[in-house]
C-alpha cells in the first residue's frame, strides 16, 4: 500500500485488530512523509471508512519514530499534486482517528496528528513545528490547526521557536488528549479507540474557536512576538510569516487560512534562506562521516571518562558528559583549583535552574555524575581522558606522561588543544596510536562543535571512538588534520588578522561590529574578544612570534592587553562595561590608543566601506579555507561550513562560510583575492583550489579535500 518501502514491503499497512482499523506507517529510518507514504495512509483511510467492521482507526509508525516529517530532499524540486491531502482527509473522515505517538511527530508528522480526532503518547514522545529551522514554515495546515487547539500564543512560541515539545508538556498545553506507559502501544491505543468510537460529534480541530478569543482579548501580541524576534530573526522571512499564518488563524475563516499558509509557504520554499537552511541541515549530517574508516569497525564502549584541568574549559567537558549522562571524574592538581572548579560547575547549573531551563532534580542528578578527585591514580580505571589545562606544550606533554603511566592499556587519551601539535603531544607517550585531540569550543557544555584532530600515528579506533563520543554528548564532531589551528581555528585566524589590521588601517572596533551584527552574527567580533579575554590570544600570538620571524602580529591588541585591558572581566577591554553590566560602550580612550600606537608605527589610517569591511575578514577566511583543503586537512568544504555555523556564530540562513562565497561567485571571490594581492602582499596570497574552482565555473561547497589516502 502506497508504494514499495524496502523490496515487495509496503510503505503503509492496514489490518483490522477487534473493530479498530489499525494504519502503521514504515518508512525507516524516521518513517518520513515520501509521496508513496501520503498515498498510503489515504488508501488505508479510504480502507477504514468503506469497512462496516471497522468502528475507528489509528494511526501509527514502526520502528523508532511516528513521523518525523516530510523528506527534506524534496523541498525546492517540483512534487506531483497528491489527488487529496492526507490532513483533509484524516479531519474528513467520519469515523474516530487516534494518532498514537511514538519518539518524534514532527512537522508534517505533528500536522497529520493534528488532523486525527484524538491524540496520545508515550511518555518519551516528542512533538513539533520545526520548519522555521530550515527557512520554511508548517504547510500542512499546523498554522491554522495549532492556534485553535492550543491558543494563540502557545503556538507561536512552539512554530517561531521550531522548538520539541516533550510529551508531559505537550499534554499540559492539549496537544496531547492522554499519555499511555507505552509498553506495548498498538494494543493501548487500540483500547483509546474503542472507548472513543460512540462519541459525536468527531472533535475536529479545524472547527474549534474558543482558544482563539486570546486575540481580542490581547490584540497588540503579534506586533510583541515580531518585536521580541527582531535580533534572533534578523534579515529572516520565516519567522514573520510564521506569525502572519497565525495571525490569519485568529481573523479568518479555516479555509481562508490554509490559503494564506499555503501561498506563504510557497514564497519561502525556493528562497535564499530556504535553501542555505537546508544546505546546512544536510552538511551537519555528512560532517560524521570519515570515508576510510570501515563502517563495521568494532569501537570500545566509553563507559566512563575523566577531564584533567578544572578551569573554566574543563568543568564544561565535565558537564558535557554530566548532561547526557555519564559519569565522569574531574582531576586538579591544585585543591583550591578543583573545589573553585566544582563551584562554577554548581553556579553554572544553579543559574539554569533559576531561568527555568533546568529542574532541580536534573541539576542534582547531573552533579552526583561529576566526582572530583586529586589524584590522577584514580582516574586510572576510566575508559578516555580528555586533558584541559593550559594551552602550553610543555604543560600538556607533562600531562600526558602522567597519563601514560597510570591509566589502563586500552584507555583513549585526547587533548583539548584548540592549536597545539597532536603528534608532540603524543610524543610523551608509548602509545601514540591511542591520542587524538578531541577540540571543544567554549563555553564547553553549550557549544556543539567538536573537532576530532588525527595525528600521524592516531589509529582508526581511537579516531573513531573520539567521533563517535562527540555525538554522544550532543555535539557534532568534526574531523580536522594535525596542523597548527587544526581546521576550524586555522580558518578562522586571517579573519582575526584582517579584523586588527583593519583598526590599523582606519575602521573603529563599532563599525566592524555593526558590519558583522547587520550581516547576523549575533554580536561582533571586537564584543566577542571582550567576552573571551583579550589575553587568550595574545599567548598564542606570542608564541607564533617566536617561531617565525615574519609572522604580523597585533601590536593594537597587544598594546590593550599590556594596559590591563583584558575584556569584560577587566571592565575594559576594546569596549567599556559599567560594573555589572556587559553592553559594550563605545570609549573614546580606545580611539586614542589606537590613534597613538598607529602613529608610532607609521600606519597610514583612512575610511571603511562596510561592504570592505565584510569581505576583508570573510573572503582571507574562504581563501585560507581553500589552502587546509588543499592540504587535505578538511575532509569536505561543507564540513567547515558547519564548523563555522557551531563554533562561530555564523549566521544559519547563509548556509556557511564557503556557502556564502558561492553566493558572490567563486571568480568574484577570487578577483578579490587577487588584487588585495598584489596591495597587500604574501598573506593574501590565492589559494591555488580557489583559483581552478574561479576557472572551472565551480562551487566552492562541493569541494572534497585532497586527502593522502
Amino acid at each position: 500500500m502506497g508504494g514499495d518501502g524496502q523490496g515487495d514491503k509496503p510503505l503503509v499497512r492496514f489490518e483490522v485488530d477487534d473493530g479498530i482499523g489499525i494504519i502503521t506507517i514504515d518508512n525507516p529510518p524516521v518513517n518520513a512523509l515520501a509521496p508513496g507514504v501520503r498515498d498510503g495512509i489515504l488508501e488505508a483511510i479510504e480502507k477504514g471508512e468503506a469497512d462496516p467492521a471497522v468502528k475507528g482507526m489509528v494511526l501509527m509508525g514502526a520502528g523508532r519514530s511516528f513521523i518525523a516529517g516530510a523528506d527534506i530532499r524534496a523541498f525546492g524540486k517540483p512534487r506531483p499534486a497528491p489527488r487529496r491531502l492526507t490532513y483533509e482527509a484524516l479531519d474528513g473522515a467520519n469515523k474516530p482517528v487516534v494518532a498514537a505517538i511514538h519518539g518524534y511527530a514532527l512537522g508534517g508528522g505533528l500536522e497529520n496528528a493534528l488532523a486525527c480526532h484524538y491524540r496520545i503518547a508515550v511518555p518519551s514522545a516528542k512533538v513539533g513545528l520545526p520548519e522555521v529551522l530550515i527557512g520554511i514554515l508548517p504547510g500542512g495546515g499546523g498554522t491554522q490547526r495549532l492556534p485553535r487547539l492550543i491558543g494563540l500564543k502557545a503556538a507561536m512560541d512552539m512554530i517561531v521557536s521550531g522548538r520539541h515539545v516533550p510529551a508531559e508538556e505537550a499534554k499540559e498545553l492539549g496537544i496531547i488528549d492522554a499519555i499511555v506507559p507505552g509498553k506495548d502501544l498498538r494494543q493501548e491505543a487500540i483500547a483509546f479507540a474503542k472507548e472513543v468510537v460512540g462519541k459525536r460529534p468527531l472533535p475536529r480541530v479545524r472547527d474549534m474557536s474558543a482558544k482563539l478569543a486570546e486575540a481580542k482579548a490581547d490584540p497588540g501580541m503579534f506586533e510583541a512576538m515580531r518585536k521580541s524576534i527582531a535580533r534572533k530573526a534578523r534579515n529572516q522571512k520565516a519567522p514573520y510569516h510564521c506569525i502572519a499564518c497565525i495571525e490569519a488563524a485568529a481573523s479568518k475563516p479555516f479555509e481562508e487560512g490554509i490559503a494564506i499558509e499555503r501561498r506563504l509557504f510557497a514564497e519561502l520554499e525556493n528562497s535564499d534562506e530556504a535553501k542555505a537552511l537546508r544546505y546546512a541541515f544536510f552538511a551537519e549530517r555528512e560532517v560524521a562521516k570519515v570515508p576510510w574508516l570501515p563502517k563495521d569497525l568494532a569501537l570500545p564502549q566509553i563507559k566512563t571518562a575523566a577531564v584533567v584541568g578544572a578551569g573554566t574549559m574543563g568543568g564544561g567537558i565535565a558537564m558535557s558528559f554530566a548532561d547526557f549522562g555519564f559519569p565522569v571524574k574531574l582531576v586538579d592538581a591544585s585543591p583550591e583549583v578543583l573545589a573553585k572548579g566544582m563551584d562554577r560547575i554548581r553556579n553554572t547549573y544553579a543559574m539554569s535552574v533559576k531561568r527555568g531551563s533546568l529542574a532541580q532534580a536534573e541539576m542534582d542528578k547531573r552533579l552526583a555524575l561529576i566526582e572530583p578527585v586529586e589524584s590522577y591514580e584514580e582516574i586510572a580505571d576510566c575508559d578516555a581522558v580528555i586533558e584541559a589545562v593550559f594551552e602550553r606544550m610543555p604543560v600538556k606533554k607533562e600531562v600526558f606522561a602522567k597519563l601514560d603511566a597510570v591509566m589502563k592499556p586500552a584507555a583513549l587519551l585526547y587533548s583539548n588543544t584548540s592549536a597545539l601539535d597532536i603528534d608532540e603531544i603524543a610524543s610523551a607517550t608509548k602509545r601514540p596510536q591511542s591520542v587524538a585531540g578531541t577540540h571543544f569550543f567554549v563555553p564547553a557544555n553549550v557549544m556543539k562543535t567538536f573537532e576530532v584532530v588525527e595525528g600521524s600515528k592516531t589509529s582508526p579506533v581511537t579516531l573513531a571512538a573520539a567521533m563517535k563520543l562527540g555525538r554522544d554528548i550532543g555535539k557534532i564532531s568534526a574531523y580536522a588534520g594535525n596542523c597548527d589551528g587544526f581546521v576550524a581555528n586555522r580558518s578562522r585566524i586571517p579573519f582575526n588578522l584582517e579584523q586588527g589590521l583593519m583598526i590599523e588601517e582606519g575602521a573603529l572596533p563599532e563599525q566592524v561590529d555593526k558590519v558583522m551584527v547587520d550581516f547576523g552574527y549575533p554580536v561582533g567580533p571586537f564584543t566577542v574578544n571582550d567576552m573571551s579575554g583579550l589575553d587568550i590570544s595574545y599567548d598564542t600570538r606570542k608564541r607564533r612570534a617566536a617561531a617565525d620571524p615574519t609572522y604580523r602580529g597585533l601590536p593594537i591588541t597587544d598594546r590593550l592587553v599590556e594596559l590591563g585591558r583584558l575584556g569584560q572581566k577587566t571592565g575594559k577591554g576594546w569596549y567599556r562595561y559599567e560594573k555589572g553590566d556587559r553592553t559594550p560602550i563605545v570609549d573614546p580612550e580606545v580611539h586614542a590608543i589606537i590613534a597613538q600606537v598607529a602613529d608610532e608605527k607609521g600606519f597610514q589610517r583612512r575610511t571603511f566601506s562596510d561592504e570592505e569591511v565584510l569581505r576583508r575578514l570573510l573572503f582571507s577566511s574562504v581563501n585560507e579555507a581553500c589552502k587546509i583543503l588543499e592540504e587535505g586537512k578538511a575532509i569536505r568544504a561543507s564540513d567547515i561550513d558547519v564548523m563555522w555555523l557551531n563554533g562561530f556564530g555564523f549566521p544559519r540562513y547563509r548556509g556557511g562560510l564557503m556557502y556564502w562565497a558561492d553566493t558572490i561567485g567563486a571568480r568574484e571571490v577570487y578577483n578579490q583575492i587577487a588584487s588585495w594581492h598584489q596591495r597587500y602582499g604574501a598573506r593574501w596570497r590565492p589559494s591555488d583550489l580557489l583559483r581552478e574552482i574561479a576557472e572551472s565555473g565551480g562551487l566552492l561547497r562541493q569541494v572534497e579535500g585532497r586527502m593522502r589516502r
